[in-house]
């Protein structure tokens, strides 16, 4: 293991003393600051930093930020309510964001695992604090545990659901027994468990189960400073905070404050942006990055535009069709369905040639099942030859292709063949099901305004089909619980994916998550062969066992065209006001605030400039405009100028 520290187990000679040695006490155990799924850690047991922050960051200042919608509860584990900004809660272990699958340690300084993974032991650092002072203990971890996977969201349930027990071995020492050996994940997932208070969940009859605008007690480096529900939520940094002297936490949360501004409405987020009412945002529509930001402060560089390249999966985005309706539980239909959808069109005129089509549940990355099966893949695949569908030996998944005139003709006229292979026919220029006369109709749900303009030509097109599909707009709170209900035919949904899949796709796809309100098996998918693989994934023995059978998953699961897929981006899509700095370099991951600071200098520019635009802005209508500029012109020159000095005396005293 290198730097890792190997303990063997028992010799064979005090064994014939003792007795027989079980199969724990044979295997060998590892002891490292780190875990890798595949290999190992990039970083070594003395290592500074990660390679995508800035150690020398500076602390301070303030940034705003704007959200989308409101919120009802700080309770974000729990199936209730719209949980806000202002998450306090530190985990056992940590991710770095340039490797597919390595968690460092952060409330344990060291784990401890056997060859088989079958358990795992975390030793907590005596450090650890919550923000009461008060020590974490392995009682808060064994608490977190049993109170996420008894009343937490059924995320939960599902991703810990191969954690067997969590038991205490020492002072400072948790044990957690895996239900199955060989999963290599599983050590992994235990330390991403969110570490919750006892004491504080114990105390005065709070219940678990409830929302609550009671910011709980928390133990990572901001707590929630200040409050309006469904308006904002200020959070500062914790001036103690425990782990800031930690690798896996140096360069990171350098702000002091944190605001976080809700809006109905993403264009008036917008403009709140551009009119510096906010700092930063990361676009997510396509038509807004290309018009909505013509403005003089971009013109001038005061708002910055950048497109900040990544390597990390983009997952699948689609039209998803609910299978516990009737209406898609035919495989043909829903096929037919995709090719109502023109992509090409919207991403010309909607889009601005921006997206790139999805074509895979794991897209942008290896995983992605991209040619025809072979070797290990092909392999795992013959196992269900006859219970898959055939095209997934014969052929790679491409989604259906126009030519963006806007009027589909060969795609529709492939749906009608395919419609009329599912039993439905055109009568009265309806689509009816052949045998009931009713006609084929759905419902498509949505809670942003932007989604319209993307679903009314796919409505059209439908339309053109004799369909009657409806489109729907509600709220952000009726939308969330028509989803964990299952109560919806047709959604705009998306599922995340990491560059190291596992125990996450059982509450994705799983026969079980299908039955359980809540989990993200938005679609309903309930198929033996699906299960098998989802588990041959989980217990991949090396990173390219993994990438196969991952593919094959994907390959399932596309030709059961269960969705309609949409579109991914490559780049993150930041626009900010001049006065923060990043670093150097920005890891496969892609960007994130969390590694920026806010830079005095370019601060004090930009307030110079502000100064100036203002005071033209006041003068235009006036005499001398000329006179009001020049002194503001100077007056910003002297506070860039003394910020630089300051900074640079700082650095020589340092």
């Amino acid at each position: 293991m290198g730097w890792s520290v190997l303990r063997v187990a028992v010799p064979a000679i005090l064994a014939v003393i003792v007795g027989a040695p079980d199969a724990e006490a044979q295997q060998r155990t590892t002891v490292a600051h780190a875990i890798a799924m595949h290999g190992q850690p990039k970083y070594g047991p003395d290592f500074k930093h990660f390679d995508y922050v800035d150690p020398k960051a500076p602390k301070g200042g303030r940034v705003r930020l704007g959200v989308r919608g409101t919120f009802d509860t700080f309770n974000r584990f729990i199936p209730k309510g719209v949980a806000g900004a202002g998450d306090a809660t530190e985990t056992l272990l940590t991710s770095s964001a340039d490797e597919p699958f390595t968690e460092y340690g952060l409330i344990a300084e060291s784990i401890e695992w056997p060859e088989d993974r079958s358990w795992v032991i975390f030793t907590l650092r005596p450090e650890a604090r919550w923000h009461d002072g008060k020590a974490i203990t392995v009682e808060d971890v064994i608490f977190s545990l049993d109170i996420l996977k008894t009343k937490g969201r059924p995320f939960f349930r599902f991703y810990y659901a191969s954690i067997k027990k969590a038991e205490k071995v020492g002072p400072r020492k948790v044990k957690f027994t895996f239900a199955e050996a060989g999963n290599r994940e599983l050590p992994l997932i235990a330390g991403q468990i969110p570490i919750l208070p006892k004491h504080y969940w114990e105390k005065d009859g709070r219940d678990f189960t409830k929302t609550t605008l009671e910011p709980p007690l928390g133990s990572g480096p901001y707590r929630v400073a200040d409050f309006e529900a469904g308006r904002y939520v200020v959070v500062e940094r914790v001036k103690d905070y425990w782990g800031a002297h930690l690798p896996v936490k140096r360069g990171r949360s350098n702000f002091d404050t944190i605001r976080y501004e809700y809006y109905f409405d993403e264009t008036v987020l917008r403009q709140a942006l551009k009119a510096d009412k906010l700092d930063y945002r990361e676009e997510n529509q396509a038509k807004a990055w290309a018009l909505d930001y013509d403005t003089p402060a971009v013109r001038d560089g005061r708002l910055k535009l950048e497109k900040i390249g990544h390597k990390k999966p983009t997952g699948m985005q689609a039209f998803i069709m609910n299978t516990r309706r009737q209406v898609f539980k035919n495989r043909k239909l829903r096929r037919a369905l995709a090719y109502a959808f023109d992509f090409e069109w919207s991403n010309r005129n909607l889009f601005f040639s921006q997206y790139t089509r999805t074509e895979s549940y794991f897209s942008n990355s290896e995983l992605a099942a991209t040619d025809l099966p072979q070797g290990e893949e092909l392999k795992v695949l013959e196992r269900y030859r006859g219970r898959v569908p055939d095209e997934v030996f014969t052929q790679v998944y491409r989604a259906p292709k126009t030519d963006g005139s806007g009027w589909p003709r060969d795609n529709l006229s492939r749906a009608f063949a395919l419609l009329a292979e599912a039993g439905w026919v055109v009568r009265d220029m309806k689509m009816v099901n052949a045998e009931t006369g009713q006609q084929l109709k759905f419902e498509i749900l949505l809670y942003s305004t932007a989604f319209e303009r993307i679903v009314l030509p796919f409505k059209r097109n439908l339309t053109r089909l004799g369909i009657d599909a409806r489109v729907r707009l509600v709220d952000t709170s009726q939308y969330i619980n028509r989803l964990r209900e299952f109560d919806f035919d047709m959604i705009v949904a998306s599922w995340g994916q990491s560059e190291s899949p596992g125990n996450e796709q059982r509450s994705f796809w799983s026969s079980e998550a299908a039955a359980a309100p809540g989990a993200r098996n938005l679609i309903g998918i309930k198929d033996p062969v699906v299960d098998a693989l989802i588990e041959l994934v989980i217990s991949a023995p090396s990173r390219q066992s993994l990438v196969n059978r991952t593919r094959a998953l994907d390959r399932v699961l596309l030709w059961g065209h269960y969705v309609i897929p949409n579109w991914h981006v490559r780049v993150d899509r930041v626009a900010s006001w001049n006065k923060f700095s990043r670093p150097a370099i920005t890891p496969r991951h892609g960007n994130s605030l969390d590694y920026w600071w806010l830079d005095a200098a370019k601060d004090a520019a930009l307030k110079a400039r502000q100064v100036v635009q203002s005071t033209d802005e006041e003068a235009a209508g006036g005499d001398a405009p000329g006179a009001g500029t020049a002194i503001a012109v100077f007056l910003g020159l002297m506070v860039v100028g003394f910020v630089v000095v300051r900074r640079a005396l700082g650095r020589r005293s340092g």
